[in-house]
């Protein structure tokens, strides 16, 4: 185990039983990432990597994936999203200080597909549509390898932050069954969770890994008295959310030719938000004002088909077939048409998105014992295909005003768009001398839309006695523009005008003439350099230390610019003949960022005496981000900058205890997020939002062999982020009843409790 948890509150849960103590500790483990050698740990890499063990994912109490990696990683952050169903229900993770679109999420080294959701919520993550890690079930995953430096010389696009590979369980037997339970101390938000994995024989030597899981999360409600009208009015928390994943990995030996693999993972999600308030007189219907239903429905498919095995002497070849789709429906209940009067709909199917993506993967690696002191290659080739979709939404839920809250699709420009890109790579790496390993890759990527892009990555690792080694790494990295900021048009109520009153913004796709009008140009591929330096020390038995720095700097990084408005805006929009829209945006190359920072990791596994044995992890990150250059002031706004640059937490500190005695266990976790700035409400006022500590509790009890109950406390001190300052000039809208921003990292829920049985079989 490393890193420290904002809440592994049931790390004992499976501790009793499972590998914590044991050698094979996750730094021992072999890793799969950014390296060809199969016999590199993390603590041998010549990358700052991380691995985490499942059981540490599970104990942390948090009912998905991607929360659950945020606790345990202190370079990741995981901002609660609650105000729109657009980013609620999706669950993208940021790494070293850089948005979700920047880090590349795999599945056993297969590239992921990203949600079809893209976020215009203008808050963190603001334009990006980022791989969704809730649509992969907890209980299919062996262990997950974080990657803490840029990759695109060995995976392509999307790689500038680091790269997150899921490796999935390929157990022939044996399973896990565990049913959760919780509620936050106010008695809101219950949410529950029932997960299986089963593993089965296949063939001589194969396997068939099956999981199932269901999960269910209630509202919460933060928001206090609207003092306009002396009632609750508005709804801000987390959502009300159902799930079903499914998961089934597998593999099959064919004698002499290798082996035949493959997963499949289906997901289902429903997600309901109560975003905005409209106040009494918008519509005859609701004359005493109402707040709208917002509801996605979230479907998630992604299979892997393919075979490996050895060729001509000791070359090992890969063919494998990615497939991932992601549609996301949208819909507005318990709302209306201003434009349509009393003779308006209270229902709105407001359309949907679909996007997906084929890979094809040929991939060749040879070690090379024969050569100096050994090393590896490894070349291969990929084709990607992919597609986005948006089907318009029903006429009323588009006419003139649009649905209140949730205007309906409604593309000027139909959306329909596909494109290809073909790559080609080599990685070499080669041991000198038998303390020093060298590594070289290179890849070139060739886009049908916007031509190709060169990478390469240099890296190092030098022992210098049997405790003691040195890293570093420079390289190029590039992402493409995703297909959903290349096509996305639509059309939001958002709270951009005067004093933060409600108006129509439409985000019109960069070929539209509203934003060839406005200056949009088409959009060219984000570009980095990225260098990281590091040591490794392990002293003593049971004991490692890591410390790490890094620079990431980024040209023309994709921005969906602050909404405008103004002379040239209304002539626009009266030319393109859009009378809905009070306020136009659309994607550019607005930003060149500069990113440094640095994680010192340690775990120390002793005891207090035979029979009490404990473990210590801790974990400190620390990066800054600052802008550069920006393309125009006026595409940027002060927000827009603090979202990319201090809007996320400037640290974060982690560390976890668990100590062991007989058939009991109990963990305390402590996690410090340090301050960030920004101006969320108002320009007028630009806030510094305080460190906050939250610290979770955990006992458990093994009650017979293989079963275990955990009993955990979330957030022991009750713990709330700032309030925000500058409310007071937003009264006229929010009733001063809107008291916390929507993208705190540790949420606005309050303390909360859980209790969770588990059996091993």
């Amino acid at each position: 185990m490393r890193g420290g948890t904002l809440l592994s509150l049931c790390l004992a849960t499976t501790c009793l039983t499972n590998v914590a103590l044991a050698d094979d500790t996750p730094v021992e483990t072999i890793v799969v990432t950014g390296t060809a050698d199969r016999t590199t740990t993390a603590l041998t890499s010549m990358a700052p990597l991380d691995v985490i063990s499942a059981d540490t994912l599970r104990d942390t109490g948090f009912l998905d994936l991607a929360r659950s990696l945020e606790t345990t990683e202190p370079e990741l952050n995981f901002p609660r999203a609650t105000a729109q169903p657009f980013v609620s229900t999706t669950r993208p993770v940021f790494l070293n200080g850089l948005y979700p679109d920047e880090t590349l999420v795999l599945v056993d080294g297969k590239r992921w597909h990203s949600s079809a959701v893209l976020d215009t919520n203008n808050g963190l993550g603001n334009g990006t549509a980022s791989a969704d890690l809730s649509t992969i079930p907890l209980s299919a995953i062996d262990h997950i390898e974080v990657l803490r430096d840029g990759a695109s010389a060995e995976y392509g696009s999307d790689a500038i932050a680091g790269v997150v590979n899921v490796v999935l369980k390929a157990n022939s037997s044996g399973g896990l069954a565990s049913l959760q339970g919780g509620i936050t101390e106010r008695g809101d938000g219950a949410n529950g969770l029932f997960d299986v994995n089963d593993g089965f024989e296949l063939g001589d030597g194969g396997f068939l890994s099956l999981t199932g899981e269901m999960a269910y999360q209630g509202s919460t409600d933060r928001t206090t008295i609207d003092q306009r009208y002396g009632r609750k009015t508005w709804y801000v928390g987390d959502p009300l959310a159902s799930s079903f994943n499914a998961a089934a990995n597998a593999a099959y030996p064919l004698a002499k030719l290798g082996d035949l693999y493959g997963n499949i993972f289906v997901s289902h999600k429903t997600s309901m938000d109560r975003p905005v308030f409209e106040v009494p007189g918008y519509s005859p219907l609701y004359p005493n004002g109402f707040l709208p239903r917002d509801t996605v429905e979230l479907w998630d498919v992604n299979d892997t088909i393919g075979i490996r095995g050895d060729v001509v002497g000791d070359i090992h070849y890969d063919l494998s077939n990615t497939f991932g789709r992601s549609s996301a429906g949208f819909y507005a209940r318990n709302t209306a048409n201003q434009s349509l009067g009393a003779a308006s709909p209270t229902s709105f199917n407001s359309g949907a998105e679909i996007y997906f993506q084929d890979v094809t993967d040929l991939a060749f690696t040879r070690a090379l014992p024969e050569i100096l002191a050994g090393g590896n290659i490894a070349a291969g080739a990929q084709f990607r295909y992919e597609h986005y979709r948006i089907i318009d939404g029903d006429a009323a839920s588009t006419f003139e005003a649009g649905a209140a809250s949730l205007n309906g699709f409604y593309t000027r420009i139909p959306v329909d768009n596909g494109r290809t890109a073909a790559a080609g790579y080599v990685d070499l790496e080669l041991l000198p001398v038998s303390w020093l390993t060298l590594g070289e890759a290179g890849r070139y990527d060739s886009y049908s839309d916007f031509g190709g892009a060169l990478t390469y990555k240099t890296s190092a690792r030098a022992v210098a006695t049997d405790w003691l080694s040195f890293r570093a790494s420079m390289g190029t990295g590039f992402r493409a523009p995703s297909m959903q900021q290349e096509y996305y048009n639509s059309i939001s109520t958002l709270a951009n005008g005067p004093n933060k009153s409600l108006v129509n913004v439409g985000t019109f796709q960069v070929d539209d003439p509203v934003s060839v009008a406005l200056g949009a140009t088409p959009l060219k591929p984000e570009t980095s350099h990225n260098y990281s330096v590091g040591t490794v020390m392990t002293p003593f038995s049971g004991f490692s230390l890591t410390a790490d720095l890094f620079r990431i700097n980024v040209a023309n990084r994709i921005t969906l610019i602050n909404s405008q408005s103004g002379v040239a805006v209304t002539m626009a929009l009266a030319a393109a003949g859009i009378t809905n829209v009070q306020q136009a945006a659309f994607f550019t190359n607005g930003a060149n960022t500069r990113t440094t920072g640095g994680e010192v990791t340690l775990t120390y596994k002793g005891e207090f005496d035979s029979e009490t044995p404990f473990v210590f992890s801790a974990g400190f990150d620390r990066n800054e981000s600052k802008i550069e250059s920006v393309k125009s002031a006026a595409f940027l706004s002060e927000h827009s900058q603090f979202l990319l640059t201090t809007a996320q937490p400037a640290d974060k500190l982690s560390a976890e205890f668990t100590v062991f005695r007989g058939p009991y266990s109990a963990t305390l976790d402590v996690t410090r997020y340090g301050g960030s700035t920004d101006d969320p409400l108002t320009p007028l006022v630009v806030q510094n939002f305080s460190p906050n500590w939250i610290g979770n509790l955990s006992v458990s009890a093994e009650l017979f062999e293989g079963g275990t109950l955990t009993a955990g406390v979330l957030n022991i001190g009750d713990v709330y982020p700032d309030k925000w300052l500058g409310q007071q000039y937003a009264a006229a809208t929010f009733g001063y009843a809107y008291p916390y921003g929507p993208t705190s990292p540790d949420g606005t829920d309050g303390r909360s409790y859980y209790i969770r049985f588990s059996v091993r079989f």
